[in-house]
């Protein structure tokens, strides 16, 4: 029984997927080619830069909830909402994510789809993130910028 459920969960896990990629939040493979912003990216006064790849609608809010997936400049996944596919709900401004996300979160309408790349000094900085298993490795090194799509969802 369970060698079944085991196929079973890692079957809807990648139907989700497949279904989550189609809907434009672009995979670590699309975005390897994609190690710097465009020349026409849009720059926040901090030093975010951003390509809106779908407008939301009406003003932005200080409660938002997103889905997102964060790249590391490899390409490799440092972090999703995509499993177990449940958004990230926080207040913006507040401090309660990294600061590239509070400058870049404040100016986005709901239903807003964006591609960021997050200097390292308004993500984690010099400390970086640690590994949770292995505190002499890092999640995410010491002065990364990083790269993330994000989709925040209409407000409800």
């Amino acid at each position: 029984m369970r060698p079944i459920r085991s196929i079973l969960l890692l079957s809807c896990w990648l139907i989700s997927a497949v279904a989550w990629a189609q809907t434009g939040l672009a995979t670590a493979d699309s975005l390897s080619s994609l190690a710097s912003p465009p020349a026409n990216s849009l720059s926040t006064t901090g030093g975010v830069r951003y390509v809106v790849l779908q407008p939301g609608s009406g003003a932005p809010s200080t409660r938002v909830a997103v889905y997102y997936q964060g790249f590391l400049p490899d390409g490799r996944v440092f972090d999703s909402t995509l499993k177990p596919a449940k958004p990230l709900r926080l207040r913006v401004g507040r401090g309660e994510v990294i600061r590239g996300w509070d400058e870049l979160l404040g100016l986005l309408p709901p239903g807003s789809r964006v591609r960021a790349w997050i200097p390292a000094h308004l993500a984690y900085g010099a400390q970086g993130v640690r590994s949770p298993d292995d505190d002499t490795r890092y999640l995410i090194p010491p002065d990364t910028d990083l790269r993330f799509d994000i989709e925040l969802l209409p407000a409800r």
